[in-house]
């Protein structure tokens, strides 16, 4: 357990997941240097987000089906239950839901458009566009930074209202008031995140951080 992690309920660790493979963590450490360039920092957000979506779907369904190799038939397991879904929170969430879709090419993609307003630090929605049978799905939900947690609980709360019932939340970096704002507003989510840092500064962002991830993977500032 982090130092970080620490201050977090025993109820509230029990629905997060940090994916701390030693892949996960060089590569997010390329990501926190402020020399990593535009492309450098593209790439391995999208490498990070591949290695946790491996961790997310640790849990998804499987069942036998026979299937024969060139030396004998056999029953292999092969996915089953519910089809998946990805939504990814603009405009951040796209590099990773793009990234993952490779592992799951048959996913519906989703999109939910928030901002934070710069002021109140919270959410703001602008957009909000949904596979039809969102509520059939597994659906989860791509953000890199879980900061002050607002976004994503709005966006968790759309997805909510539009039927999903299996939620979870994928981000890069989280910090400990983020989840505790998602954990309260929805304790069914569970979040799998590469690492906790240790909370967030005056303006909002998470210390140490990475910088504004929108920024810099699209170089918009």
């Amino acid at each position: 357990m982090t130092k970080a992690s620490s201050s977090l309920s025993k109820s509230t660790l029990s629905k997060v997941t940090v994916a701390d493979h030693p892949l996960i963590l060089h590569k997010l450490s390329r990501m926190r240097d402020v020399e990593t360039g535009v492309k450098e920092f593209r790439e391995l957000a999208g490498e990070i987000s591949l290695l946790l979506a491996y961790e997310a779907m640790r849990d998804l369904e499987t069942a036998p089906q026979t299937l024969s190799t060139p030396i004998e038939t056999a029953e292999f397991p092969m996915l089953s239950g519910k089809k998946l879904a990805l939504v990814a929170i603009l405009r951040a969430g796209l590099i990773m839901a793009d990234a993952i879709v490779q592992l799951v090419p048959a996913a519906k993609v989703g999109h939910i458009g928030l901002y934070r307003d710069p002021q109140t630090l919270k959410p703001v929605a602008y957009y909000s566009k949904l596979p039809q049978d969102i509520a059939e799905r597994r659906v989860f939900v791509t953000d890199p930074m879980l900061a002050t947690g607002g976004s994503a609980v709005a966006a968790i709360q759309t997805l909510k209202d539009a039927g999903a019932q299996t939620i979870k939340l994928m981000t890069i970096l989280s910090v400990p008031e983020g989840i505790t704002a998602v954990h309260a507003a929805h304790p069914d989510v569970e979040i799998v995140t590469a690492a906790i840092d240790t909370g967030l500064n005056d303006h909002g962002y998470i210390v140490p951080g990475l910088g504004d991830a929108g920024d810099r993977i699209y170089g918009t500032k």
